[in-house]
């Protein structure tokens, strides 16, 4: 039995706010999976805050009119479609998708989207190679924490070299006085 008009709207609906919260959707192509499979994926993509719907490519096409941004998915969709819908963590959501791929040899990533711009599987897989946000997060940190030290280097450096500038005075002094006196000397004798 197939689904009413109703159940069809709402899943389109679904697909849009899933559309409207996600930074990056992937395509993936899910033939020979079984439910457990779909599932453990299901599960995996969870723990990185990612959403993955199977639907039908028609029903995804509808829940894309009126949106640029994410009409060049439409490429995309042909044959058996599952969706990866990637909110956060886009590096943790998409190695996480590999993994699976790689233990159960029967998906294929067809490509994905990220800012109105269709990605092929390569570009994907160098958004793993980012550094993730935590990582970002502790370097910006590193090098704001970096600033305050060295303007107290510097801060630091300026009455050192004060110090020594004025106690070089005196001694500079007592030496053009010692060199004058002696020039006399010499003159007198």
């Amino acid at each position: 039995m197939g689904r009413t008009l109703a159940q069809k709207e709402k899943i389109v609906v679904d697909l849009q706010k899933q559309l409207s919260s996600a930074q990056l959707t992937l395509v993936i192509d899910y033939t020979g999976l079984s439910v457990s499979q779909i599932t453990d994926l299901r599960n995996r993509l969870r723990e990185t805050g990612s959403v993955c719907k199977v639907t039908k490519n028609t029903l995804m096409q509808k829940a894309l009119e009126g949106d640029d941004n994410w009409k060049a998915m439409e490429k995309f969709l042909s044959g058996s479609s599952a969706f990866i819908f990637i909110q956060d963590d886009l590096g943790a959501a998409i190695k996480a998708y590999q993994a699976f791929q790689k233990e159960s040899k029967k998906t294929e990533l067809r490509g994905g989207v990220m800012e109105g711009r269709a990605l092929s599987p390569d570009d994907i897989k160098a958004i793993t190679e980012l550094p993730t946000k935590e990582e970002l997060i502790a370097r910006i940190a590193g090098a704001i924490n970096s600033i305050p030290t060295k303007v107290a280097v510097g801060v630091n450096a300026v009455p050192t070299k004060l110090a020594v500038g004025i106690k070089e005075v005196p001694a500079s002094l007592v030496r053009a006085i010692k060199a004058v006196s002696e020039k006399d000397d010499s003159q007198a004798a």
